[in-house]
């Protein structure tokens, strides 16, 4: 059986590859190793090849992860191997009552698909004495099932989130349907690289305004071929 490290190899094998192909840096892209699904071991041994962005998608599950691995980095200061620190993204709907304890964790919150959820985040930050990185959450397959702000609001959306002062605006993130289609998964990567643009070149954003997170275990080298600069995988990785 393939190990963690085999698995990761092959990941980092194919982002090579597909930046080839779209003319890119593989160093313009970062995968974001998302641990859900994932033991304890397992996410250690992530650590261990060099991987620190990590990504969760219930606010629950990352207190219980993030305590175990912050114990096991403690435990392993003096291993050159074993980093200080690891970066957690929230990846997933994130309530609003879940606000505060995600903001203690995270280093970006890439769900932010409401004005009341940017609220909150720019709320609580501002309480905690911070500055939260958020990406705008798009729904660009617009499909009813899925979380995202519409197409249409996104623009509107992105202006009001840049008026909060503890919040940074510095990307978007979209899920492609979940389809063998290729053409459709494209469609929807290509229409979230057009918003994308379109904030830059409107310059709603400032300077940070630079991620573009999409793609994941089934379409990332698609992703990455239409833009994407984050890549969140984890069954590639885990199963």
């Amino acid at each position: 059986m393939n190990t963690i490290a085999d698995k990761l190899k092959k990941v980092q094998d194919e982002v090579a590859k597909a930046c080839a192909r779209a003319g890119r840096r593989e160093k313009s892209v970062k995968v974001v190793v998302v641990t859900k699904t994932a033991a304890i071991p397992a996410i250690q041994e992530v650590i261990r090849q060099g991987f620190v962005d990590l990504g969760e998608n219930r606010v629950q599950h990352l207190k219980q992860v993030a305590e175990d691995i912050q114990t096991f980095l403690a435990d392993n200061q003096d291993d050159p191997n074993i980093p200080d620190k690891v970066h957690w993204h929230m990846i997933g709907h994130l309530q609003r009552n879940k606000v505060k304890q995600t903001l203690q964790l995270c280093k970006m919150v890439q769900s932010v698909d409401t004005l009341r959820l940017a609220e909150e985040l720019n709320t609580q930050s501002h309480k905690l004495g911070i500055h939260t990185d958020i990406l705008l959450q798009i729904n660009c397959s617009g499909e009813p099932q899925k979380y995202g702000a519409p197409v249409g609001a996104a623009i509107h959306l992105a202006e009001q989130f840049t008026t909060m002062g503890n919040l940074r605006l510095v990307g978007l993130m979209t899920m492609a349907p979940l389809t063998m289609d290729k053409n459709r998964v494209r469609s929807s990567f290509a229409r979230a690289r057009e918003i994308f643009e379109e904030i830059h070149k409107e310059r709603i954003a400032g300077a940070k305004f630079k991620h573009l997170s999409m793609g994941m275990s089934q379409d990332f080298q698609i992703a990455i071929e239409e833009g994407a600069t984050m890549l969140r995988i984890g069954s590639a990785i885990f199963s």
